[in-house]
């Protein structure tokens, strides 16, 4: 049977995702047996593309509702208001369980998107890179007080597990979490459609009937949650929502239908690939995914950033 080229592109996709986990469960200091694989191996690794997808589509949404190619979860204050969530739970009422603990992040981080769509809304559109500087400043700001809380009450080190974006410590039991990140992803993906009319603007979805508000609540909503689910889990991932969906706009342009899934893949992918390396630079010994993410995120975006001004004229 003979297989058409989006079917082989499909097929590729899919097995450079499983090669890449079988890597991941593969690389370790420990002898690989049946407990360590499902107490720690297979955990780590599906915590790596449930981080990955989650927050390459976070950003994703993001860019659609601020309208901005720039911007993302870290660059908008959303990372940061759910770290500032979690200080504040863990500080004071540390006999919360870990849902209400999610809960209060979340709902931080919603109020500091809502902040930043504010500052969003005072920018000139015609400056795109003024808004992503106006949201790290704000994000840094929110960042000053999550440690000035932390210096406070001698929990620096404990603000650090949340800086690092490490999956060392993801074990059994530990992750589980995520997975509402996926269903957040999957519900976003259902309603693609609409999302991406959204994405044309507010005169746009009036005229196609759509309530364009209340779409855009829900959408900063899921996006806060998400992140929240990620730092409370892992620790804050730059990057993955800002390099990944403007990879994959340069082939697929802004129609979620067909960019939503390759931008999932390629942030779970780019993921498991930073870990691995992560995890290998300096065996037995690991450095922090984020690390390895941030170089390659960072030499990525430069390229992006000034890919326009080569163009000829």
């Amino acid at each position: 049977m003979k297989i058409d080229m989006p079917n082989r592109r499909v097929l590729a996709a899919a097995a450079l995702l499983l090669a890449l986990a079988a890597l991941s469960v593969s690389i370790g200091v420990a002898r690989l047996d049946w407990l360590i694989f499902w107490v720690s191996r297979l955990p780590r690794t599906l915590a790596l593309i449930l981080v990955g997808t989650s927050m390459a589509v976070a950003g994703t949404i993001m860019q659609l509702v601020v309208h901005n190619r720039f911007v993302e979860p870290n660059t908008a204050g959303t990372a940061q208001g759910a770290m500032f969530g979690i200080i504040l739970t863990t500080l004071f009422t540390p006999h919360w369980p870990l849902l209400a603990n999610m809960g209060v992040a979340a709902a931080c981080a919603f109020a500091a998107m809502l902040v930043f769509l504010a500052l969003a809304r005072r920018i000139p559109p015609h400056d795109p890179l003024l808004l992503p500087l106006v949201g790290l400043v704000y994000g840094g700001i929110i960042s000053a007080f999550a440690v000035y809380l932390a210096y406070r009450y001698e929990a620096l080190q404990l603000l650090g597990t949340w800086l690092s974006g490490d999956f060392s410590a993801v074990l059994s039991g530990r992750y589980e979490l995520l997975w509402l990140g996926g269903l957040v992803t999957f519900l976003l993906y259902h309603y693609a459609d609409v999302l991406t009319i959204v994405g044309m603007g507010e005169q746009m979805s009036r005229t196609l009937g759509i309530p364009y508000r209340r779409l855009v609540l829900l959408a900063m909503a899921a996006i806060s949650l998400m992140t929240a689910l990620v730092v409370i889990s892992v620790g804050m991932i730059a990057f993955l929502g800002l390099v990944m969906p403007n990879i994959v706009r340069l082939f697929l342009g802004d129609n979620l239908r067909r960019s939503l899934p390759w931008t999932a893949w390629l942030g779970a992918v780019m993921l498991l690939a930073c870990d691995a390396l992560a995890r290998t630079i300096r065996y037995p010994y690991e450095l922090p995914a984020s690390t390895i993410l941030g170089v390659i995120g960072a030499v990525l975006f430069l390229y992006l950033l000034l890919r326009p001004a080569r163009r000829p004229a």
